[in-house]
């Protein structure tokens, strides 16, 4: 019966998964990704259900458009597969609870946010709102209001911290070191994570980020990195491992 609810949760966020990257693609440019039909970047022409199958559909297709033959994206592929791997682990750590919605609203905010923050450098406000807004609605259910309300503080302290570093960054480095996104993200995080978990995220995700900026900056690719799916990505590790404030605090009296 487990292997059955994993397949389905795998299932599932492959069709998530092409669903998310829409998003991603056509919120920061105002378009309607409910409503309007899904088409070739190419040539326009609308797709049908056989176009759009996660993952097969790209392969039998031999990555390339059905209608004027030019090569897709494999950027929505991979996103498919990465969601139904991720949703497929948060049944696998969390079972049907509370917490299995949250961890699935996080993977969904990663996709999202990394195909925006990727393709346009831009973290969209209305986002943000969406997912502060349903995981503090989960938050105070799983906790209850007076730990629900602690992580809402929680939130304004993270969102300080990060604006602390972008006020020292931009003087270090003469330009703009943060996107708006970024900073207010942290809110987000922080209903998520206590005070020092979410410190950690920035730290774990900034080390995560710097080899490769690193690396596409000496290839010339593009002057400005996505921090964004960096931080998200950190933030998924911790909440999906279950690294406690405990944790944190033992591993530097070690050190």
């Amino acid at each position: 019966m487990e292997l059955i609810y994993l397949i389905t949760l795998f299932l599932l966020g492959t069709l998530c998964g092409s669903f998310f990257t829409v998003v991603g693609l056509r919120l920061p440019k105002g378009e309607n990704f409910i409503t309007n039909h899904s088409h070739c970047d190419n040539c326009n022409h609308k797709l049908s259900f056989l176009d759009m199958i996660p993952i097969l559909s790209f392969l039998f297709l031999g990555r390339k458009c059905r209608y004027c033959k030019k090569p897709i994206s494999s950027l929505s592929t991979y996103m498919e597969f990465f969601t139904g791997i991720l949703f497929a682990l948060a049944y696998y750590v969390f079972g049907f609870s509370i917490q299995l919605l949250i961890a699935l609203g996080i993977v969904a905010m990663l996709i999202i946010i990394a195909v925006s923050d990727i393709t346009y450098l831009i973290i969209p406000d209305s986002l943000l709102i969406f997912f502060g807004i349903y995981f503090a609605i989960l938050q105070f259910i799983h906790l209850g209001f007076r730990q629900g309300m602690l992580m809402l503080c929680s939130g304004l302290f993270l969102f300080l911290i990060m604006y602390f570093i972008m006020v020292i960054g931009n003087k270090i480095f003469k330009k703009e070191s943060l996107g708006g996104g970024d900073i207010k993200m942290m809110f987000v995080f922080g209903i998520l994570l206590e005070p020092l978990l979410g410190t950690a995220a920035i730290f774990l995700g900034s080390v995560l980020a710097l080899p490769i900026s690193i690396f596409l900056l000496k290839k010339h690719i593009g002057n400005v990195v996505p921090f964004g799916p960096f931080l998200l990505i950190a933030l998924t590790f911790i909440y999906f491992t279950g690294i406690t404030t405990a944790d944190i605090l033992n591993f530097l009296r070690m050190v």
